[in-house]
């Protein structure tokens, strides 16, 4: 656990120093945000509001995961080393995060608020997400366990196993199923990232969960002499999962100080989609797959919002349920000011966070 404490101190230090010195980079570079005219008028004062934040904290969480795992082989506090685990959820968040940060990119050479194709954007994500539900399932550890499984997961791994036709089957569902998590995660961070911080600060109380789920795991791991083996948790690398969600919570709280209202830069989809992945892969890796589902209930409710505002519109000829999707934007036509949209989306967030974690601490005192 000395690494959470090391890992999340790094991160936090890293983004708080780091964030400013990318502003100025890139407001000395001119690469600034371009707004949607047909968005909240309040907006338009962001116009030039430095973008592609993301890098800061992705770059931020793999300085840190590797200072960190060098300091405890210093230290003697684990020989180790980085696991499978810890590598493929850097894949994962590296890999959307640059596909963000090619969205980005082209928006700012283009000076427009519209970048890659979305066809172009599923293409990049669609690679990345192959690649690390392909590797999720062919790096065993000695005892033959891989970071992934082709069990549906709830709280811990369901007897639904996508492999009951046979182990290629199996492995071309978890592919399938993995990709549906990662886009879905994705997309929703992305729809959520609109307003100053909210994204921010909503995706830092789920990886705060994943902390303590992943350090819970590890406690209670059936490897372990002190789990209750009834209970306990096949998670390979549980102890690494929880140094990584403990980076990337220091890391968001560090950069929420300077993208908090009124932001002095925005993550962009180098962040927004490079949190997505990640929190797909905390998800899968952790097999926590449906509990992903309560645990970013905010990001779901946007998400849904979304989807309701489109079919709708297409369905009934051209009429809204709401003033405007996402959600967030919906209130702040209504009248809200930015910031009460942010705090108390924050609060539905944190609620859900709430939720998730009792659905899953309570299933271990139930079943113990």
């Amino acid at each position: 656990m000395v690494g959470v404490v090391i890992g999340s101190g790094l991160g936090l230090v890293l983004t708080l120093v780091g964030t400013p010195l990318f502003i100025r980079l890139l407001v000395k570079r001119g690469y600034g945000q371009f707004i949607r005219d047909d968005g909240p008028t309040t907006h338009h004062v962001k116009r030039g509001t430095p973008t592609m934040g993301g890098a800061v904290f992705v770059g931020a969480t793999v300085i840190a995961y590797f200072i960190t795992h060098l300091i405890l082989a210093l230290t003697r506090e684990t020989s180790t080393g980085p696991s499978a685990s810890g590598l493929l959820l850097l894949f994962l968040m590296v890999g959307m995060a640059g596909v963000g940060f090619a969205d980005d990119f082209s928006k700012i050479s283009k000076k427009q608020s519209l970048g890659l194709t979305p066809w172009m954007k599923i293409l990049g994500q669609g690679i990345v997400g192959v690649l690390f539900a392909v590797l999720a399932l062919v790096i065993p550890n000695a005892e033959g366990q891989t970071p992934g499984s082709t069990a549906i997961s709830f709280v811990r791994e369901t007897a639904l196993d996508l492999a009951f036709a046979g182990p290629i089957i199996g492995a071309i569902l978890f592919v399938i199923w993995a990709n549906v998590i990662t886009t879905a995660a994705t997309n929703a961070v992305n729809l959520t990232d609109g307003l100053d911080g909210l994204a921010t600060g909503a995706s830092a109380m789920v990886t705060a969960a994943y902390t303590l789920i992943a350090a819970w795991q590890w406690n209670q791991n059936c490897a372990s002499a002190s789990s209750v083996q009834d209970v306990c948790y096949s998670v390979r690398d549980p102890l690494d999962m929880a140094v990584l969600a403990g980076i990337i919570t220091g890391a968001l709280i560090g950069f929420l100080w300077w993208n908090t209202s009124p932001a002095k830069i925005f993550m962009g989809d180098t962040g927004s989609l490079g949190l997505g992945g990640a929190l797909a892969a905390f998800a899968i890796l952790t097999h926590t797959e449906l509990l992903f589902i309560v645990l970013g209930g905010l990001f779901v409710l946007i998400t849904v919002s979304v989807i309701i505002q489109v079919g709708f519109f297409k369905l009934s000829g051209g009429r809204r349920v709401f003033l405007m999707a996402p959600l967030q934007h919906h209130f702040e036509l209504k009248g809200w000011a930015e910031v009460t949209v942010v705090v108390r989306f924050w609060i539905i967030g944190a609620l859900a966070v709430g939720l998730g974690l009792a659905i899953f601490y309570g299933e271990w005192v139930i079943l113990q």
